[in-house]
Protein backbone atom coordinates (compact mmCIF):
# COMPACT_ATOMS: atom_id res chain seq x y z
CA UNK A 1 0.00 0.00 0.00
CA UNK A 2 1.68 3.69 -0.95
CA UNK A 3 1.86 6.04 1.64
CA UNK A 4 -1.38 6.88 3.00
CA UNK A 5 -0.91 10.35 3.90
CA UNK A 6 -0.28 10.95 -0.07
CA UNK A 7 -3.52 13.03 -1.07
CA UNK A 8 -3.78 11.33 -4.39
CA UNK A 9 -3.98 7.69 -2.55
CA UNK A 10 -6.53 8.87 0.03
CA UNK A 11 -8.33 10.37 -2.96
CA UNK A 12 -8.25 7.14 -4.87
CA UNK A 13 -9.27 5.06 -1.78
CA UNK A 14 -11.83 7.18 -1.30
CA UNK A 15 -13.52 7.08 -4.66
CA UNK A 16 -12.92 3.09 -5.30
CA UNK A 17 -15.09 2.60 -1.68
CA UNK A 18 -17.44 5.33 -2.55
CA UNK A 19 -16.77 6.93 0.86
CA UNK A 20 -18.36 10.30 1.75
CA UNK A 21 -16.79 12.39 5.05
CA UNK A 22 -19.36 12.28 8.01
CA UNK A 23 -18.99 16.08 9.62
CA UNK A 24 -20.94 14.09 12.56
CA UNK A 25 -18.15 12.16 13.38
CA UNK A 26 -15.36 14.33 12.81
CA UNK A 27 -13.65 12.79 9.69
CA UNK A 28 -10.19 14.95 9.03
CA UNK A 29 -7.55 12.33 7.47
CA UNK A 30 -4.08 13.42 8.25
CA UNK A 31 -1.78 13.94 5.08
CA UNK A 32 1.41 15.59 6.49
CA UNK A 33 4.16 12.52 6.95
CA UNK A 34 5.88 15.26 9.42
CA UNK A 35 3.26 15.40 11.94
CA UNK A 36 2.70 11.55 11.50
CA UNK A 37 6.66 10.47 12.37
CA UNK A 38 6.12 13.27 15.55
CA UNK A 39 2.68 11.73 16.84
CA UNK A 40 5.28 8.12 17.06
CA UNK A 41 7.85 9.39 18.19
CA UNK A 42 6.24 10.57 21.02
CA UNK A 43 4.30 7.83 21.36
CA UNK A 44 7.70 5.98 22.16
CA UNK A 45 6.86 2.65 20.82
CA UNK A 46 8.72 -0.67 20.38
CA UNK A 47 8.02 -4.38 19.88
CA UNK A 48 7.06 -4.87 23.57
CA UNK A 49 4.07 -1.66 23.14
CA UNK A 50 0.28 -2.36 22.80
CA UNK A 51 -1.15 0.18 21.31
CA UNK A 52 -5.11 1.11 21.30
CA UNK A 53 -6.36 3.49 18.25
CA UNK A 54 -9.56 5.30 18.59
CA UNK A 55 -10.83 6.25 15.47
CA UNK A 56 -8.46 4.95 12.66
CA UNK A 57 -10.35 6.22 9.70
CA UNK A 58 -8.58 5.23 6.24
CA UNK A 59 -5.38 3.87 8.83
CA UNK A 60 -3.01 6.54 8.16
CA UNK A 61 -1.54 6.19 11.80
CA UNK A 62 -2.88 2.77 11.89
CA UNK A 63 0.06 2.03 9.54
CA UNK A 64 2.23 3.67 11.29
CA UNK A 65 1.80 2.43 14.80
CA UNK A 66 2.30 -1.30 13.38
CA UNK A 67 5.59 -0.46 11.55
CA UNK A 68 6.91 0.05 15.48
CA UNK A 69 4.62 -1.42 18.25
CA UNK A 70 3.84 -5.36 18.93
CA UNK A 71 0.33 -5.16 18.38
CA UNK A 72 -2.09 -2.71 17.66
CA UNK A 73 -5.84 -2.54 18.06
CA UNK A 74 -7.94 0.15 15.36
CA UNK A 75 -11.44 0.90 16.98
CA UNK A 76 -13.61 2.20 14.63
CA UNK A 77 -17.21 3.12 14.74
CA UNK A 78 -17.85 3.85 10.76
CA UNK A 79 -18.88 0.55 9.46
CA UNK A 80 -18.03 2.31 6.33
CA UNK A 81 -14.86 2.76 7.03
CA UNK A 82 -13.95 -1.12 8.32
CA UNK A 83 -13.41 -2.49 4.77
CA UNK A 84 -10.80 0.39 3.93
CA UNK A 85 -9.17 -0.50 6.87
CA UNK A 86 -8.95 -4.05 5.80
CA UNK A 87 -7.75 -3.09 2.67
CA UNK A 88 -5.20 -0.68 3.51
CA UNK A 89 -3.87 -2.22 6.74
CA UNK A 90 -4.91 -5.54 6.30
CA UNK A 91 -1.43 -6.83 5.68
CA UNK A 92 -0.25 -6.31 8.95
CA UNK A 93 -0.35 -9.04 11.38
CA UNK A 94 -0.06 -7.53 14.16
CA UNK A 95 -3.41 -5.12 13.84
CA UNK A 96 -6.75 -6.01 14.94
CA UNK A 97 -9.34 -3.85 13.57
CA UNK A 98 -12.90 -3.71 15.48
CA UNK A 99 -15.99 -2.14 14.81
CA UNK A 100 -17.46 -0.48 17.87
CA UNK A 101 -18.37 2.74 19.47
CA UNK A 102 -15.15 3.54 21.95
CA UNK A 103 -17.08 5.10 24.69
CA UNK A 104 -19.11 1.85 24.35
CA UNK A 105 -16.40 -0.74 24.26
CA UNK A 106 -14.99 -2.54 27.79
CA UNK A 107 -11.74 -1.26 27.33
CA UNK A 108 -10.00 -2.97 30.47
CA UNK A 109 -11.46 -6.42 28.99
CA UNK A 110 -9.36 -5.46 25.95
CA UNK A 111 -6.46 -4.54 27.18
CA UNK A 112 -6.22 -7.94 29.11
CA UNK A 113 -7.07 -9.82 26.43
CA UNK A 114 -5.03 -8.75 23.89
CA UNK A 115 -1.83 -7.51 25.40
CA UNK A 116 -0.44 -9.47 27.93
CA UNK A 117 2.80 -9.10 30.04
CA UNK A 118 2.66 -5.93 27.47
CA UNK A 119 3.46 -1.89 27.57
CA UNK A 120 -0.16 -0.16 26.52
CA UNK A 121 -0.57 3.14 25.17
CA UNK A 122 -3.29 5.07 23.54
CA UNK A 123 -2.79 6.76 20.10
CA UNK A 124 -5.16 8.45 18.19
CA UNK A 125 -6.46 11.37 15.99
CA UNK A 126 -9.32 12.37 17.88
CA UNK A 127 -12.61 13.66 16.54
CA UNK A 128 -13.34 16.66 18.30
CA UNK A 129 -16.98 16.17 19.91
CA UNK A 130 -15.58 13.27 21.50
CA UNK A 131 -12.39 14.64 22.61
CA UNK A 132 -12.85 15.46 26.52
CA UNK A 133 -15.37 12.54 27.02
CA UNK A 134 -12.75 9.71 25.49
CA UNK A 135 -10.25 11.42 27.51
CA UNK A 136 -12.15 11.28 30.61
CA UNK A 137 -13.05 7.76 30.33
CA UNK A 138 -9.62 6.73 29.61
CA UNK A 139 -8.43 8.53 32.69
CA UNK A 140 -11.58 7.78 35.12
CA UNK A 141 -11.68 3.76 34.45
CA UNK A 142 -8.02 3.94 35.60
CA UNK A 143 -6.96 1.44 32.71
CA UNK A 144 -3.53 0.00 33.06
CA UNK A 145 -2.10 2.52 30.06
CA UNK A 146 1.45 4.24 30.08
CA UNK A 147 0.63 7.39 27.96
CA UNK A 148 -1.92 8.98 25.58
CA UNK A 149 -1.01 10.50 22.32
CA UNK A 150 -3.49 12.39 20.82
CA UNK A 151 -4.46 14.93 18.09
CA UNK A 152 -7.15 17.00 19.57
CA UNK A 153 -8.55 20.72 19.20
CA UNK A 154 -5.89 23.31 20.11
CA UNK A 155 -7.96 25.41 22.42
CA UNK A 156 -8.92 22.47 24.42
CA UNK A 157 -5.00 21.26 24.46
CA UNK A 158 -4.21 24.28 25.59
CA UNK A 159 -6.77 24.20 28.58
CA UNK A 160 -5.12 20.54 29.69
CA UNK A 161 -1.68 22.09 30.26
CA UNK A 162 -2.92 25.06 31.50
CA UNK A 163 -1.83 26.54 35.01
CA UNK A 164 -3.38 28.36 37.99
CA UNK A 165 -4.30 31.86 37.02
CA UNK A 166 -4.32 31.51 33.68
CA UNK A 167 -7.25 32.11 31.55
CA UNK A 168 -7.80 28.72 30.20
CA UNK A 169 -7.33 27.35 33.07
CA UNK A 170 -10.38 25.64 34.55
CA UNK A 171 -11.95 21.95 35.40
CA UNK A 172 -10.67 20.06 32.85
CA UNK A 173 -6.98 21.62 33.47
CA UNK A 174 -7.34 19.90 37.21
CA UNK A 175 -8.71 16.64 36.22
CA UNK A 176 -6.30 16.01 33.34
CA UNK A 177 -3.30 17.11 35.41
CA UNK A 178 -4.59 15.14 38.54
CA UNK A 179 -4.61 12.31 36.65
CA UNK A 180 -1.10 12.96 34.37
CA UNK A 181 1.56 14.54 33.08
CA UNK A 182 0.41 16.52 30.27
CA UNK A 183 3.03 17.64 27.78
CA UNK A 184 2.42 19.54 24.59
CA UNK A 185 4.00 18.06 21.47
CA UNK A 186 3.69 19.97 18.02
CA UNK A 187 0.58 22.30 16.64
CA UNK A 188 -1.21 21.27 13.66
CA UNK A 189 -2.70 23.77 11.27
CA UNK A 190 -5.39 22.71 9.18
CA UNK A 191 -3.41 21.84 5.57
CA UNK A 192 -1.79 19.36 7.40
CA UNK A 193 -5.39 17.26 6.81
CA UNK A 194 -8.19 16.48 4.13
CA UNK A 195 -10.75 18.01 4.54
CA UNK A 196 -9.46 20.76 6.44
CA UNK A 197 -11.02 21.20 9.79
CA UNK A 198 -11.37 25.07 10.67
CA UNK A 199 -9.29 25.30 13.28
CA UNK A 200 -5.45 24.56 14.62
CA UNK A 201 -5.13 21.21 15.80
CA UNK A 202 -2.35 19.94 18.73
CA UNK A 203 -0.57 16.68 19.62
CA UNK A 204 -0.59 16.17 23.21
CA UNK A 205 1.02 13.42 25.32
CA UNK A 206 -0.76 12.70 28.88
CA UNK A 207 1.84 10.97 30.85
CA UNK A 208 -0.53 8.61 33.31
CA UNK A 209 0.71 9.22 36.60
CA UNK A 210 1.19 5.90 38.78
CA UNK A 211 -0.50 7.75 41.71
CA UNK A 212 -2.91 11.11 41.40
CA UNK A 213 -1.22 14.14 41.81
CA UNK A 214 -2.84 14.50 45.06
CA UNK A 215 -4.00 12.87 47.81
CA UNK A 216 -7.51 13.41 48.59
CA UNK A 217 -9.97 11.91 51.03
CA UNK A 218 -12.76 11.37 48.63
CA UNK A 219 -12.58 11.70 44.56
CA UNK A 220 -15.90 11.70 44.31
CA UNK A 221 -15.62 15.49 47.09
CA UNK A 222 -12.78 16.57 44.72
CA UNK A 223 -14.58 16.07 41.74
CA UNK A 224 -17.68 18.05 43.10
CA UNK A 225 -15.40 21.27 44.20
CA UNK A 226 -13.77 21.45 40.87
CA UNK A 227 -16.78 21.14 39.21
CA UNK A 228 -18.33 23.48 41.55
CA UNK A 229 -15.53 26.12 41.46
CA UNK A 230 -15.58 26.45 37.90
CA UNK A 231 -19.08 25.87 37.02
CA UNK A 232 -20.19 30.00 37.67
CA UNK A 233 -16.75 31.16 36.63
CA UNK A 234 -16.60 34.85 37.84
CA UNK A 235 -18.51 33.89 41.13
CA UNK A 236 -15.88 33.83 44.11
CA UNK A 237 -14.87 30.70 45.45
CA UNK A 238 -17.77 31.69 48.60
CA UNK A 239 -20.33 32.24 46.68
CA UNK A 240 -19.72 28.91 44.08
CA UNK A 241 -19.56 26.55 46.76
CA UNK A 242 -22.46 28.17 48.69
CA UNK A 243 -24.70 27.71 45.73
CA UNK A 244 -23.90 24.47 44.84
CA UNK A 245 -26.64 22.07 45.55
CA UNK A 246 -23.68 19.12 46.51
CA UNK A 247 -22.63 20.57 50.03
CA UNK A 248 -24.47 21.01 52.80
CA UNK A 249 -22.88 24.00 54.34
CA UNK A 250 -23.54 27.34 54.62
CA UNK A 251 -21.99 30.33 53.38
CA UNK A 252 -20.18 31.36 56.62
CA UNK A 253 -19.40 27.86 57.05
CA UNK A 254 -17.60 27.76 53.83
CA UNK A 255 -15.87 31.34 55.29
CA UNK A 256 -14.67 29.88 57.92
CA UNK A 257 -12.85 26.93 55.88
CA UNK A 258 -11.49 29.09 53.07
CA UNK A 259 -9.86 31.11 56.15
CA UNK A 260 -8.40 27.92 57.55
CA UNK A 261 -6.52 27.12 54.24
CA UNK A 262 -5.44 30.31 54.31
CA UNK A 263 -7.24 31.17 50.91
CA UNK A 264 -8.88 34.41 50.01
CA UNK A 265 -13.02 35.13 50.34
CA UNK A 266 -12.80 36.62 46.96
CA UNK A 267 -10.61 34.80 45.24
CA UNK A 268 -12.02 32.71 42.21
CA UNK A 269 -11.63 29.13 41.55
CA UNK A 270 -9.01 29.74 38.97
CA UNK A 271 -6.64 31.22 41.05
CA UNK A 272 -6.47 27.42 43.06
CA UNK A 273 -3.57 25.23 42.95
CA UNK A 274 -4.82 21.49 42.28
CA UNK A 275 -3.21 20.87 46.12
CA UNK A 276 -5.00 23.71 47.36
CA UNK A 277 -8.70 21.96 45.02
CA UNK A 278 -7.39 18.79 47.50
CA UNK A 279 -7.36 20.21 50.43
CA UNK A 280 -10.41 22.35 50.57
CA UNK A 281 -12.26 18.77 49.26
CA UNK A 282 -11.02 17.19 52.41
CA UNK A 283 -12.21 20.26 54.45
CA UNK A 284 -15.57 20.51 53.07
CA UNK A 285 -18.64 18.26 54.09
Amino acid sequence: MDKLTSPKVIKEIIHKYGFRFNKNLGQNFLIDSNVLEKIIDAAEINEGTGVIEIGPGIGVLTQALAEKAGKVIAIEVDAHLIPILKETVGEYGNIKIIHDDALKINLKQIINSEFPNMNVKIAANLPYYITTPIIMELLEKRLNIDSIVVMIQKEVAERMVAEPGEKEYGALSVVVQYFTRPQLITTVPPHCFMPQPKVDSTVIKLNVRKQPAVAVASEEQFFKVVKAAFGQRRKTLVNALSNSTSFKMSKDEIKQILKKLNIQETQRGETLSIMQFAELANAIS
